[in-house]
């Protein structure tokens, strides 16, 4: 198991910054990928899925504009074009995403974190 966590982080979002002062406050040695910046690659997003038992779309937010501007909701789209819609627009990605070794949480809310660590 890796020693350090990684938070994919988003410093405008709200939930990502209390996850981060989470990881802080529990003296987490950890590394921040800012994924807006460097979106994670298919196989993390993989990892990823299967350790929360999420499909693709599951794990994507719904709500922003690239869902609908890139056709995101066709029930056809195979699980690998759901995946690279979400390297391609990493805006489409929850936040925050904290991988520790072959355990994962999403920071909603920031503390369900701290189960992983």
């Amino acid at each position: 198991m890796s020693k350090k966590a990684i938070i994919y982080h988003n410093p405008r979002c709200s939930k990502s910054r209390a996850t981060l002062a989470v990881l802080e406050e529990q003296n987490e040695s950890f590394e921040v990928v800012k994924y807006l910046e460097t979106p994670p690659d298919a196989e993390t997003l993989r990892h990823v899925l299967a350790a929360l038992k999420l499909s693709p779309r599951e794990l994507m937010r719904r709500n922003e504009v690239e869902y609908a501007e890139n056709g995101l909701a066709d029930e056809t789209l195979t699980e690998a074009q759901l995946i690279q819609a979400m390297i391609d627009h990493p805006k489409l990605i929850e936040r925050p995403i904290v991988i520790k070794g072959d355990r994962v949480a999403i920071g909603r809310p920031p503390e369900s974190v701290i189960e992983i660590l």
